[in-house]
């Protein structure tokens, strides 16, 4: 919610700088997110009349005009051409500065003296696209004879600073200015002023031109309709467009201006219809038809569902109620007469129809929240007597008001004890009341407790609770003294399952690999550009119902893709090196999807490019599942995966069970994320992880016999993989071979093609007594020989 301050203080008194209001706004509920100060540092800038226009002797495009500001006459050379002679402008002098900072000097334009500049809307502070359509790209004309030479801050309400609000969705209340200037008063405990609403009414009875029918109470438990004739359509005031301006609205003409105006003031969205387009005069809210369609006022043709309440004539549909209206009713230059409505709409229904349409509004977001149902009567009061006061239309007598059941105050008792313990303090019940009443809850004593009465533009106080957080946060939050908690208090921890995610990620970030989050939510499309099959699993979706868009329409059932995504947006931006992790969720439905949640399952992916190999995103995952305490898997080659490449990918197997895969990315994926660079990944099952991740540590005393270490270079086939000689090694050599390492794989010149040579280094030791040479020589041997006969291999001297 955008509040302009100097708007905010024609409803309270606020006799303190902006930045400590906001301080105390924040403070006391209504939380501050920003404010922004409006035409700053414009100087120079003074009202002119446009005397004479003539055409420029070296440009086509261009005209001499001739302007009065005040002091003296100046020559100004433009481009625009949307102005006339006897125009009012605003107009920049030599020295001047504009709203973003452009300064301006006398000059020549092909040949001519320009003494100045005539400014457009946006030159003076206010955001393209709440601009009039008919000044987006002209100068701006003023609407009446301001006094010639005075300064443009002086007539017009320019400079200002508008404070943004972040509203919760239970306080629809504070989504309008008497809302929020209501907190205000509350807050810096002055007193609230409302707009006082008086409206003259001619002798013709609305009721006698207009008929409304609520045929769908649920959807609309109240409507009314007032009637205006001899409308006069034309811009609003400038006053009103710079409010609408700054509150975020752009103007677009005076009645429209005018319903704008009132929803942002009460909080209560009005729609004006053209009465001629109103067959019988005669509105009926009812449910729409199925396959009902309406063309609404962006100009899409929507198809409705038999769901959605609407308001409609007696042949067809003329609005979507408290969504948008239609395109055929709307208002226009020819416009004679409106009926103008004010409804209360069932916000279940508003919301509903808006997720199913895929379509929300300014009306929308305020109905589906709730809104007061009193609201209706004075804020289409204060339309009507905003329509007079501008001129632009009379105001038949009466309203057409169909309320079927009348909304009913809801009373409730609290106990001011109860509060005291609650929040800690000592307050009396007289201060409680006093507390309560500032915010406009009438409340008095009875008997020990306090009975209040709920106004019904607070549909958020439900509970005793809630009038508890009304007089702490009106107290002051910050003002309540600190207290030792009482009672029995359970001291917490974390499980098993957090305190290995924890390491995990402590592990992966010592290895310099950062830790990044990812959505949830993804496009579909990303399994199409890991080249999953068509038939993979992983292509079976939990679709969302109501996505903001294809790009996050299904929850993720891999988190490869966002991890490559990561990597893209790296290379993209010329980082020569990357890695990264993410530990999350995957989301996988059940068979009967309708009754049964999907699984939330865990993964672990990392990816990583540079001065990096495979060998490299191997020795990431061996340190970590050595850190974990899992032992005893092994790497064996995957070569029918389609993400990876078919020679450079492995599955790490423990048991029967398949943690996961790690591997560098197939060129063909690597070219659908536009990555220049090998890419290494690996994706692991982290459920699997946990279940056999020991974190507790065993200490074993050091050995007190010597090792004997013996290395060894084997020749072997290029397609032969160091796992198949690792398990000759782990099995021959049971009973005294200590460890193995691995330290050279060379191909080259030494080597046939088609070879290769693989040096390992054993480490032989016995726990109870020293080896022998023999003993030795005879495991080596036998190691030897196995990886001769099982895999064709020659020693190498």
């Amino acid at each position: 919610m955008f509040v302009p301050v100097k708007w905010l203080k024609e409803y309270v008194n606020i006799n303190i700088d902006t930045k400590t209001f906001a301080d105390k706004m924040t403070m006391s509920g209504s939380k501050v997110e920003e404010v922004k100060e409006v035409a700053k540092g414009i100087m120079g800038v003074v009202v002119g009349k446009i005397l004479s226009i003539t055409a420029h002797p070296n440009a086509d495009k261009l005209v001499i005009v001739s302007i009065d500001v005040g002091k003296e006459k100046l020559q100004i050379v433009t481009g625009a051409d949307n102005i006339s002679e006897g125009d009012y402008v605003p107009v920049a002098l030599h020295g001047a500065e504009l709203a973003d900072g452009l300064k301006i000097k006398k000059g020549k334009l092909r040949g001519e003296v320009s003494e100045g500049m005539l400014c457009s809307q946006e030159e003076l502070g206010i955001s393209k696209n709440l601009i009039p359509e008919e000044l987006k790209d002209g100068i701006w004309i003023l609407d009446q004879a301001y006094p010639i030479g005075s300064d443009i801050k002086e007539v017009l309400p320019l400079e200002d600073e508008v404070i943004e609000f972040e509203i919760t969705s239970n306080r629809p209340d504070c989504l309008s200015m008497i809302g929020i200037a209501r907190e205000a008063a509350a807050t810096i405990d002055t007193k609230l002023l409302y707009p006082e609403v008086k409206i003259n009414e001619v002798d013709n009875k609305a009721e006698d031109i207009a008929t409304v029918s609520i045929e769908d109470e649920d959807g609309c438990p109240r409507y009314m309709a007032r009637v205006i004739k001899d409308v006069k359509i034309e811009p609003s005031p400038l006053w009103m467009q710079q409010r609408l301006a700054k509150a975020g609205v752009r103007p677009i003409n005076n009645i429209v201006d005018i319903t704008n105006y009132v929803m942002l003031e009460y909080g209560q969205p009005l729609h004006a219809f053209d009465i001629d387009f109103v067959k019988d005069n005669h509105i009926i809210v009812r449910k729409a038809k199925n396959e009902e369609k309406i063309t609404t006022l962006d100009g899409v043709e929507r198809t409705l569902k038999n769901n959605m309440t609407v308001i409609a004539d007696p042949d067809k549909a003329l609005a979507i109620a408290g969504v948008m209206g239609g395109e055929e009713s709307e208002v226009t230059n020819n416009t004679q007469t409106i009926l103008l409505e004010a409804a209360y709409f069932n916000n279940d229904s508003v919301r509903q129809t808006s997720k199913e349409l895929g379509l929300r509004s300014e009306a929308s977001s305020r109905f589906e929240k709730g809104l007061d149902p009193n609201l209706v009567e004075v804020a289409s009061k204060r339309a009507c007597q905003l329509i007079e006061e501008l001129g632009a239309g009379t105001i038949l007598k009466g309203a057409v008001d169909q309320y079927p059941k009348v909304y009913e105050t809801k009373k409730m008792t609290i106990r001011p004890t109860r509060i005291n313990n609650l929040l800690g303090l000592n307050l009396t019940t007289e201060e409680m009341i006093n507390i309560l009443e500032k915010l406009e809850i009438s409340a008095k004593t009875k008997e020990n407790m306090i009975e209040v009465t709920v106004p019904s533009f607070r549909i958020d106080l439900d509970q005793e609770a809630d009038f508890v957080e009304e007089i702490g946060r009106m107290y002051g939050f910050d003002n309540i003294p600190a207290t030792m908690a009482k009672g029995n208090i359970t001291v917490g921890g974390r499980t098993n399952e957090q305190t290995i995610e924890d390491y995990t990620k402590k592990i992966l970030s010592n290895m310099g690999i950062n830790e990044v989050l990812t959505y949830s939510f993804i496009s579909p499309k990303g399994v199409d550009k890991i080249k999953l099959g068509e038939n993979d699993i992983k292509r079976n979706f939990v679709k969302l119902i109501n996505p903001l868009g294809d790009e996050t329409s299904v929850m993720r059932t891999t988190i490869l893709p966002n991890i490559m995504e990561v990597m893209e947006r790296n290379y993209n931006r010329k980082v020569e090196a990357a890695s990264a992790f993410e530990i999350g969720r995957v989301f996988i439905p059940q068979p009967d999807k309708k009754k049964k949640l999907p699984l939330e399952l865990k993964r672990l992916v990392m990816g990583m490019y540079g001065e990096v190999d495979f060998f490299t995103i191997k020795g990431n995952v061996i340190t970590l599942l050595e850190r974990l305490g899992i032992t005893n898997y092994k790497f064996e080659a995957e070569k029918y995966n389609p993400t990876y490449h078919p020679g450079r990918c492995a599955n790490i197997i423990l048991g029967e069970y398949n943690l996961g895969t790690i591997g560098e990315i197939h060129p063909v994926v690597a070219e659908e994320y536009g990555i220049g660079s090998r890419t290494y990944c690996a994706e692991l099952d982290f459920e699997l992880i946990i279940q056999f991740a020991r974190l507790d540590v065993v200490y074993k005393q050091l050995p007190k016999y010597p090792a004997i270490t013996r290395d060894f270079a084997v020749v072997l086939k290029d397609e032969i993989f160091v796992q198949s000689i690792e398990d000759i090694i782990s099995k021959m050599g049971k009973g005294i071979l200590e460890n193995y390492k691995l330290f050279d794989v060379y191909k080259g010149d030494q080597v046939d093609q088609g070879y290769k040579s693989v040096a390992y280094t054993l480490t032989f030791r016995h726990k109870e007594r020293t080896l022998k040479d023999d003993e030795v020589n005879k495991v080596y041997n036998k190691i030897i020989d196995s990886i001769k006969e099982e895999l064709g291999g020659t020693l190498r001297e």
